[in-house]
């Protein structure tokens, strides 16, 4: 492994490491969630625009095309937030997060239809696994059952961030991963203003420390870290090494939210993130 290698696996283990604290943050803060999503957004975006100018970040793009995919996915990523911060909030941390962590092996199949390259039969065995562990993670199929309802959002959460992240592989490669981020920051800011005006946004008084830890590790810092590791992974490859997002995640709920998973958790859960990793080696190999 050269140092440049490291490096950027390196990258990507901080940048998972601060996407993991969004679902603890996210559950913390007091205010409905596309309310949270949108100072997430508006902050974020106000600390890169600050990062682009300081370096000096071009902050055009190269084709109409490029800036099209760019923004479109932007309604992507708003929609996975959305999804994702309500599925823990129905549910708990543990349930949304590997949920959610079902997106490598959604990611592996919807990879080589989107992109027209070529698919890998293993990729239905692991893609079974992950049904079995979703099926374990919520036994009951209730429409009231919390663990159902976090269970679905979190997984419907994980195709909209599968979408999102083969549309950016393209225009990864020829764009700064700061500028990519803080472009899609201004669609879901700007996209989601009306929510200020239906729900309100009295309770930042209380909630703005934590709320600004989201917008700058959690958002601004690690989705831009994970948006220029695409230069140099495949997408299914970074959601592998994203994989162990969940067990921190899990950690810190466990720290700051006091939330003991069950034992289906574990099994379910256990089920999941061995996909990635058999996928990981798979693909090492």
């Amino acid at each position: 492994m050269n140092n440049q290698h490291f490096r950027n696996v390196l990258e990507l283990t901080l940048a998972t490491v601060l996407i993991s604290s969004a679902a603890v943050l996210g559950k913390y803060i007091a205010m409905p969630t596309a309310v949270i999503i949108w100072w997430r957004s508006a902050l974020a975006l106000i600390f890169l625009f600050a990062f682009c100018k300081l370096q000096k970040v071009n902050l055009k793009f190269r084709s109409k095309k490029d800036a099209r995919t760019v923004l479109i996915s932007a309604l992507f990523l708003g929609a996975h937030w959305i999804t994702y911060f309500h599925s823990v909030k129905v549910s708990n941390v543990s349930i949304g997060m590997l949920s959610l962590y079902t997106y490598p092996a959604i990611t592996a199949i919807l990879e080589p239809i989107l992109t027209k390259t070529k698919f890998n039969k293993v990729h239905l065995l692991l893609a079974i696994l992950v049904l079995i562990g979703v099926y374990i993670l919520a036994p009951e199929f209730n429409t009231e059952n919390s663990h159902f309802k976090g269970v679905i959002w979190g997984v419907i959460s994980a195709i909209l961030f599968t979408l999102r992240n083969i549309m950016l592989k393209r225009s990864s490669k020829s764009h700064n991963g700061t500028m990519i981020m803080m472009h899609q920051l201004l669609v879901v800011t700007i996209v989601l203003v009306p929510v200020l005006f239906i729900f309100g946004t009295s309770e930042i008084s209380t909630q703005y420390p934590y709320v600004i830890i989201l917008a700058l590790l959690a958002t601004a810092v690690g989705h831009s870290l994970l948006i220029k590791s695409l230069k140099y992974f495949s997408v299914s490859t970074a959601s592998i090494i994203l994989s162990t997002q969940p067990f921190f995640g899990i950690l810190l709920a466990y720290f700051f939210l006091n939330e003991i998973p069950t034992s289906n958790t574990f099994i379910g859960g256990t089920l999941i993130i061995s996909t990635v990793i058999i996928e990981s080696i798979r693909s090492r190999k």
